[in-house]
């Protein structure tokens, strides 16, 4: 079959600038979409290898160092390594469904998968690696002190908890614990569409990470949270000192 190099590069241009495009999206780079354009240009001068015998070596020197001039053009040098990293991963994801689609049979049967599959796998890795990011960057270790009692807890930040204690704004952490305590604290609360009264105590401290925290209450939470293997919600209010 007569394979045509102008039709195998617009195949690899369209395939990186997907890549790219995705890479921009997944860290959230603000840079503008000319770079993009110009670095899956570069990125589409591999296409050159498929016309020429070169040995695997010099065809991994090669793609390196070219993937290297691909990350300065369309995001400069901030973040380099992060950035080449995220690149390469979602490249490798994507050759590992070439590999399961079998698409180097056809380069003509691969621009019709191109133009149809991957910008849902792209835009459905994008999805879920900043749905992951987003749940598991504010996880923290957090250590609580009761009557000479700690407990070590798994916590994450919920935006969603401003919960304070009316009279002095105390901030209230939310955990699945059961503490057999006397002095209970019972603070009333208002959300979007409920009310009622939630039971705190006073610990004698909270470490979060490496900071000591003292002017809180801890909320004994009812329910099980979501998010697996998480018994402790820290609220909107630490994030700013965390």
């Amino acid at each position: 079959m007569k394979v045509y190099f102008e039709f195998v590069f617009i195949v690899n241009f369209l395939l990186d600038f997907m890549i790219l495009y995705g890479t921009k999206k997944l860290l959230k780079i603000n840079n503008k979409n000319y770079r993009i354009f110009f670095g899956s240009l570069i990125a589409s001068l591999t296409s050159i290898v498929l016309f020429i015998d070169i040995n695997s070596v010099n065809l991994f020197i090669f793609k390196f160092i070219l993937s290297i001039f691909i990350i300065l053009v369309s995001f400069g040098k901030n973040n380099f390594f992060n950035n080449l990293f995220y690149f390469y991963l979602i490249s490798i994801i994507l050759g590992g469904v070439i590999y399961l689609f079998d698409l180097n049979s056809s380069f003509y049967f691969n621009f019709l998968i191109l133009i149809t599959i991957f910008p849902i796998i792209i835009f459905m890795l994008v999805k879920e690696f900043l749905s992951y990011k987003n749940t598991y960057a504010n996880k923290y270790e957090v250590t609580i002190y009761i009557k000479n009692k700690k407990y070590s807890l798994e916590g994450f930040i919920d935006t969603g908890n401003r919960l304070v204690s009316p009279i002095k704004k105390e901030p209230i952490i939310l955990v699945n614990l059961k503490l057999n305590v006397n002095n209970i604290i019972y603070v009333p609360y208002k959300a979007l569409n409920t009310e009622g009264i939630i039971s705190c105590v006073r610990p004698d401290k909270v470490i979060i990470g490496s900071k000591e925290f003292n002017n809180c209450l801890i909320g004994l939470a009812k329910d099980k949270f979501a998010i697996d293997g998480l018994n402790c919600i820290l609220p909107n209010k630490f994030k700013e000192e965390l």
